[in-house]
C-alpha cells in the first residue's frame, strides 16, 4: 500500500505533514461549547461476529483517547439481516456502550452502508459530526450509488473513516472511493488483528475529539495515527 511505503522522518515529509494538519485543522474548526461527536458503524451480518466481538473490546479505548482532549459522543451504528439497520442514542459512556453492544449478536444479510451514510448525513444535519468510521469486508451495493450518498457528507465537512477487513480488490476500490469523496481515509486490518483495529479507533477518536491539533500530538506516540495521517493525504 502508498500509505505503507511513507518516511515520516524525512523532512520534506515532515513538512507536508504539518501542512496537511494544519489544512485538516480549518475544516472543522473546534470550540469551548461542543465535545467531540463520533457515529461508529460497523457491519454486523453473520460474517463479521468474530470483529464486532473485537470492537466491544477496543470501543472503550475511544471514549479514554479523548478524554484527555475534551470528551467525545460516540453513536453506534449497525446493520444485519435482511433490512435492519439502527441507531444508538449519542452516548459519553464507554461502559454503557459496551454493554449495547455485548446484546447485538451478528445475523445474515447483504450490506446496507448507503443507509449508514445517509444516517449520518441526517445527523450531521442536527448539529456538527467530526467523523463517521465505517469496519467493515464487504460491499454488495453499487459503487455509483454509494457515492452519490457520500455526496452530502461532503458537503457537510463530515470525513469518513472506510476500515476495511480482508483484501476484496473490489471492496476496497468502493472504500477507498467514499473516502476520498469525504476528504477521509481508507485503512486495511487483517482479521483479528485487534492492535491494528485499535490504533486506528484511538487515532480517530482523538480527530473528532481534538481536529487536526490532538492528531498531530497522538501522532508523536502513536503508529496508528501515523498511519491514519498518511492515508488521509493519501485519500485527497
Amino acid at each position: 500500500m502508498a500509505i505503507e511505503k511513507r518516511r515520516d522522518t524525512a523532512p520534506a515529509a515532515s513538512g507536508k505533514v504539518a501542512d496537511f494538519l494544519a489544512e485538516l485543522e480549518q475544516r472543522a474548526p473546534l470550540t469551548a461549547e461542543r465535545r467531540g461527536r463520533l457515529i461508529f458503524a460497523l457491519d454486523a451480518t453473520m460474517s463479521r461476529q468474530p470483529t464486532w466481538d473485537m470492537a466491544c473490546g477496543l470501543q472503550g479505548e475511544m471514549f479514554d483517547e479523548a478524554a484527555s482532549i475534551g470528551g467525545l459522543d460516540i453513536q453506534l451504528v449497525y446493520y444485519r439481516g435482511i433490512d435492519e439497520c439502527r441507531a444508538s442514542p449519542w452516548m459519553a459512556d464507554g461502559t454503557k456502550l459496551g454493554a449495547l453492544m455485548a446484546r447485538i449478536a451478528c445475523q445474515g444479510g447483504r450490506t446496507q452502508i448507503a443507509r449508514v451514510l445517509r444516517h449520518a448525513e441526517a445527523q450531521a444535519g442536527k448539529g456538527p459530526v467530526g467523523a463517521l468510521v465505517f469496519v467493515g469486508d464487504a460491499l454488495e451495493e453499487p459503487i455509483d450509488a454509494l457515492c452519490a450518498e457520500a455526496g452530502p457528507l461532503a458537503l457537510r465537512g463530515v470525513p469518513v473513516f472506510m476500515f476495511q477487513e480482508g483484501r476484496d480488490p473490489a471492496v476496497e476500490r468502493g472504500f477507498r472511493e467514499i473516502a476520498r469523496l469525504t476528504r477521509g481515509a481508507w485503512c486495511r486490518f487483517d482479521a483479528g488483528a485487534a492492535a491494528e483495529l485499535r490504533a486506528l479507533l484511538r487515532a480517530v477518536a482523538s480527530y473528532a475529539a481534538g481536529g487536526g491539533t490532538a492528531l498531530a500530538a497522538l501522532a508523536g506516540t502513536s503508529p496508528g495515527a501515523r498511519r491514519l495521517i498518511a492515508a488521509m493525504q493519501d485519500s485527497q
